[in-house]
């Protein structure tokens, strides 16, 4: 059984929009942050939105001001709205949760609980 799972990927066009939620079990959501990664075929998997227990937020600058990362507690959910999509968003999308601030939470050596993927393809 998956700590985490994300669902909500799919096919859109570039431009287009997408929200990923990650629900998690409470062992794993309940970690000092939570965040989404995402790998590429041939890839290293990649950190891009974090959010820690102190409401700190961190994106990577491949993301920043198109996707926000947020969670609801009282559901154990967290959440990725993906904004004007583009083409190289396309990628499989991972939530993941660990121990260090959100400063340090996009470095997957961080990661203690990885969850299943949600596939997200952006076409032209």
């Amino acid at each position: 059984q998956w700590p985490l799972v994300a669902s909500g990927g799919g096919s859109v066009q570039a431009g287009g929009s997408l929200k990923l939620s990650c629900a998690g079990a409470e062992y794993a959501y309940n970690k000092y942050f939570l965040a989404w990664f995402r790998q590429r075929p041939g890839e290293l998997r990649e950190g891009i939105a974090a959010i820690d227990r102190a409401g700190s937020l961190a994106y990577d600058d491949s993301v920043k001001g198109r996707f926000i990362i947020s969670k609801d507690n009282a559901k154990n959910t967290l959440y990725l709205q993906m904004n004007s999509l583009k083409p190289e968003d396309s990628a499989m999308y991972y939530c993941a949760s660990g121990s260090v601030v959100a400063g340090k939470a996009l470095d997957a050596r961080y990661v203690e609980h990885l969850g299943q993927g949600t596939q997200v393809t952006v076409s032209e």
